[in-house]
């Protein structure tokens, strides 16, 4: 899509210079536009809302996301001067504010990954930063009989939660709560099946709350970013860092599946480890 449009308006050198930078959410389109181009912005988002009729709304992204709501800077670039819109993914339907709370549509397969090995039989779990709902949502979707305690510290993701749970016919099934993840944590220990850690900036520092949360055995999906020449030392420095945090805990555990959700910049990886937690023990890995 991106191609198609730099060929129409940017010159050959000007078309090798723009990235694959594009998420589309709903009908909206956020470019990330390098630096060298950003005078031809206005030229490419015009160009894009011609070429795909789909697309009410073109945003550039200004700033990088950050902040403890990890929010992204957004410039308005052309078609309705909104942030606001709704996105299908997996059969739910999400409404997200770009500039209100995060969300990301290249983490679509990892929730859908993770909603697959709930058990068919139900579970109960927690999303510890729940965000809009994604993850518990989908999970709520495909296995009906479990039950999903949502948390986000940021009021205005719980309200489009709560409104993505009145949508998708979630109620009952998934529970949104405004708070700190340890309070919650705390209320939900020894009550939990499964524990979903989708802060890769922060994760590490809430691995204690996740595994109090769990009945003694279950499983946490954690994430987190690391660093290395090449996915391979990426992976190593990040499995040592755990590794080194979960012999703090004192658990036994193994790590059952190890998964590189994508590259989010030169060098620089996101990291799915899914954990086996067997309870409190030796705080080495089997």
């Amino acid at each position: 899509m991106l191609e198609r449009v730099a060929e129409r308006v940017l010159t050959e050198e000007e078309a090798r210079a723009l990235t694959k930078g594009l998420d589309v959410i709903g009908d909206i389109a956020v470019l990330r536009i390098p630096e060298g181009l950003r005078h031809r912005r206005f030229d490419i988002a015009r160009a894009l809302i011609e070429e795909e009729k789909r697309i009410r709304t073109v945003l550039g992204q200004s700033s990088p996301v950050s902040g403890d709501y990890r929010l992204r800077g957004l410039e308005w670039l052309a078609g309705e001067e909104r942030t606001a819109t709704v996105h299908k993914e997996h059969g739910c339907l999400f409404k997200v504010d770009l500039a209100k709370a995060y969300f990301s549509p290249r983490l679509s397969h990892e929730r859908l990954r993770v909603a697959e090995l709930v058990s068919e039989s139900g579970e109960v779990v927690f999303n510890m930063f729940a965000g809009v709902g994604c993850y518990s949502l989908i999970i709520a979707r495909m296995r009906p009989k479990s039950r999903v305690y949502s948390v986000d510290i940021n009021p205005d993701a719980i309200l489009l939660h709560l409104e993505n749970i009145r949508m998708n016919k979630a109620r009952g099934r998934v529970i949104a709560g405004l708070g700190d993840s340890r309070r919650f944590a705390g209320l939900l220990a020894g009550r939990c099946d499964r524990v979903i850690m989708p802060l890769p900036e922060r994760a590490i520092e809430f691995l204690d709350s996740a595994i109090s949360a769990l009945r003694g055995e279950g499983f946490v999906h954690y994430y987190c970013f690391s660093h290395g020449k090449g996915e391979g030392e990426a992976v190593d420095r990040a499995r040592a860092e755990l590794v080194g945090k979960m012999d703090s805990i004192g658990c036994d555990y193994e790590i059952s599946n190890v998964r590189v959700v994508r590259e989010t910049g030169p060098n620089w990886y996101q990291i799915a480890f899914d954990l086996a937690i067997r309870g409190r023990g030796s705080g080495k890995p089997h």
